[in-house]
């Protein structure tokens, strides 16, 4: 009995800790984003096409994208965009953080006039990535 349960110790040493565990799917950081834009006021929405590091203008917000990644082997399962949305007029920060586009409710910006959300990454080609 006490040969059998060296045995099996021994077993579990060689294996290692690491044998039963697996490694997080890296993500990947594609060349940007397509984002989204509603005017509630106007009724207009525009679709806008940000690389890393790109700042533009929708209304009074000020939209910089920092990155765009999406789960490695699934480009069309997802996208999450780190993204800081800004006053255009003072410069006050209204949203800083990501972004996902399988739930656009989860993590919102939150103003009166105007709502934005992640379409999807964009490769090098420039094709969308998430649907």
């Amino acid at each position: 009995m006490i040969r059998r349960a060296g045995v099996a110790a021994l077993a579990a040493l060689a294996c290692g800790p690491g044998a039963a565990q697996t490694a997080p799917e890296a993500e990947l950081a594609p060349q940007g984003a397509m984002l989204r834009g509603l005017d509630r006021m106007a009724g207009e929405s525009q679709d806008f096409a940000l690389a890393p590091g790109t700042t533009t203008d929708f209304g009074h917000l000020r939209i910089t994208l920092h990155e765009c990644r999406y789960p490695a082997g699934e480009p069309l399962a997802d996208a999450f965009a780190h993204v800081t949305i800004a006053n255009a007029e003072d410069g006050a920060v209204l949203f800083s953080g990501w972004m996902i586009a399988s739930s656009p409710a989860l993590s919102a910006l939150d103003h009166p006039r105007y709502d934005l959300w992640v379409l999807g990454c964009r490769t090098a080609a420039g094709a969308e990535e998430s649907g």
